[in-house]
């Protein structure tokens, strides 16, 4: 049973059951208040789950890509969480969650899965389609770019406002009931910095 927690669009928390599926999953689309929030949604989701902290096998964080701001707050929350509970970090990349939300919902073929990156751009990426086991693979990307400029024109888009955490939950579940590796424990901001490290002090002259 896990704990879910993704912040690279709106802010998303779920608890997943391997067996039971989806328990609880609530969602805010307001991209602004992600620190606001989170604590009450996980709150939320363990109170309508009827779950205990205790019960949980581990934290999914939702990796990204995402702004830093936003981003951030939900890997250090799963993080924090994590380590209060005594139990491992699971790290899935956020966009696989939305496709895997899109072919379970019926998708066939490629996909190009898309996200607001703020500054005028998208993330993006791309997948050939599913496994064996029903998972996304992924074609290309994640990356970063001005909407005229989208890579793979050719395959069917879906712009998404939110990921799923109920569907990056049953990924981790899916995943490691078929001994397949998750991803790395790695925030995909793909931007640099706003904040520049400085060159040296400044010379001061009278």
């Amino acid at each position: 049973m896990l704990l879910a927690i993704d912040t690279s669009a709106g802010t998303s928390v779920a608890v997943v059951d391997r067996d039971g599926g989806v328990l609880s999953e609530v969602i805010e689309t307001d991209t602004m208040r992600h620190a606001e929030v989170i604590g009450t949604l996980i709150d939320e989701a363990l109170t309508v789950a009827g779950i205990e902290v205790r019960a949980l096998s581990g934290v999914v964080a939702g990796m990204g890509p995402g702004p830093f701001t936003g981003l951030r707050v939900g890997i250090a929350a799963a993080k924090a969480f994590a380590i209060g509970a005594g139990k491992p970090l699971v790290p899935v990349v956020s966009h696989d969650a939305v496709a895997y939300d899109r072919y379970l919902a019926g998708h066939e073929g490629p996909l190009l899965v898309v996200t607001d990156a703020r500054r005028r751009e998208r993330y993006w990426t791309a997948y050939s389609g599913v496994d064996g086991f029903g998972l996304p693979v992924r074609l290309d990307g994640p990356g970063l770019a001005k909407p005229d400029d989208l890579p793979h024109p050719d395959l069917s888009r879906f712009d998404a406002e939110v990921v799923p955490a109920g569907r990056l939950g049953m990924l981790a579940e899916l995943r490691y009931a078929n001994k397949l590796p998750m991803d790395p424990d790695d925030a995909l901001y793909l931007r640099s910095p706003d904040v520049t490290l400085s060159a040296g002090p400044k010379r001061v002259t009278a």
